[in-house]
């Protein structure tokens, strides 16, 4: 497993300017979340424009022999008025479109960089999510809406060879582990769709014993995030300031021949990210359990 880190987590510097120096703390990893001042000309739909963006961060990534993976939890970047929208739940169908172009131009970037940054890490991979029902539609409605937009989203994915992770995300419509089930299976079970797991998601949402309700998904996890929670709160706590049970957790994904980034996801720490950085690294290393004597899944 790699320990890593979410730019969404970095504040004061551009996220090019912190590469190294987490690279010198010890993480070999990177979440990048396009946003205004990362790949924001994702969110026209296209990559066009990005390719000098594209080339350096290629070039940083090998050079510190990092990992990536591509998010797409930017607030604003969409809308600059309504946090994360539109969705592909959101009502009006050309604002569902928008999140569908948004979603298809971050696959060839995470191909992009995926394949040619250098870093040892099997697939790309590219993380999303479902959006807020903020309508009365039913939930065979909402969805149909869910799964007609990630139709095009998994083709592109499929034929650019990019594993797309999908995270259960607190308050909305697919927040726990069983509807992320529910949603693969009305998809179809495609190859590429696989799960993004919160960890600190799992104790807001009351999943106990954490270790024990994913068990039976952990062989599905392509990416996870690591904060600390508090049951019943959605709040990115400092590791080791909350009540996820890390212990049990981290040992269970390395059992299971996870070798992915563990992306330390802090946002409302940005202000003090170096900091934080350091702090959750060492508090990884202590809970990490000694490296696995079995081979990493085959498909990653």
């Amino acid at each position: 497993m790699r320990p890593g880190f979410s730019t969404n987590s970095i504040g004061d510097v551009p996220p090019a300017d912190a590469v190294a120096i987490l690279a010198d703390l010890g993480y070999r990893s990177l979440a990048l979340t396009p946003d205004h001042d990362l790949f924001s000309g994702v969110a026209t739909g296209s990559l066009a424009g990005l390719s000098a963006e594209i080339d350096h961060w290629r070039s940083l990534l090998a050079h510190t022999r990092m990992a990536c993976t591509i998010e797409t939890g930017a607030r604003h970047l969409l809308d600059p008025l309504h946090k994360h929208e539109p969705t592909l739940v959101s009502p009006d169908p050309t604002a569902r479109k928008r999140r569908v172009d948004f979603l298809l131009a971050a696959v060839d970037l995470a191909a992009e960089l995926g394949a040619k940054s250098g870093a040892e890490s099997g697939a790309p991979c590219l993380s999303l999510w479902s959006g807020v029902g903020r309508d009365a539609a039913d939930d065979p409605t909402i969805l149909d809406r869910l799964c007609t937009g990630l139709g095009p989203v998994i083709e592109r994915a499929t034929k650019r060879g990019v594993q797309l992770g999908f995270e259960p995300e607190p308050g909305m419509v697919i927040d726990t582990l069983a509807r992320w089930a529910l949603l693969r299976d009305r998809l179809g079970n495609p190859q590429c769709f696989g799960l993004t797991v919160d960890l600190g998601h799992l104790e807001c949402m009351g999943e106990w014993p954490l270790a024990a309700r994913l068990e039976p998904y952990v062989e599905t996890i392509v990416n996870v995030h690591v904060d600390d929670m508090l049951a019943c709160r959605h709040d990115h706590l400092p590791l080791g300031a909350g009540d996820v049970d890390f212990a049990a957790l981290l040992p269970l994904l390395a059992a299971a021949g996870y070798d992915g980034g563990l992306h330390v996801e802090l946002p409302r720490q940005s202000h003090r990210w170096l900091d934080t950085a350091r702090e959750s690294f060492s508090f990884l290393t202590r809970h990490l359990p000694p490296a696995a004597s079995h081979s990493p899944r085959s498909h990653r």
